[in-house]
């Protein structure tokens, strides 16, 4: 993993495409929303928000 986000953070840098990480954090919150409330008392309330 931890060379996925070397190698990502290289290409933003290199290639200029600093409009990728905002992108990319939200979509990492995303799905640790998912994976954390999956199962949960807290699902039906995810559900209202959406």
């Amino acid at each position: 993993m931890t060379s996925f986000v070397r190698e990502f953070y290289t290409f933003v840098k290199v290639r200029r495409k600093f409009w990728l990480l905002p992108v990319f954090i939200l979509l990492l919150l995303f799905g640790a929303l998912i994976v954390m409330t999956q199962g949960t008392v807290v699902a039906p309330f995810i559900y209202t928000l959406f």
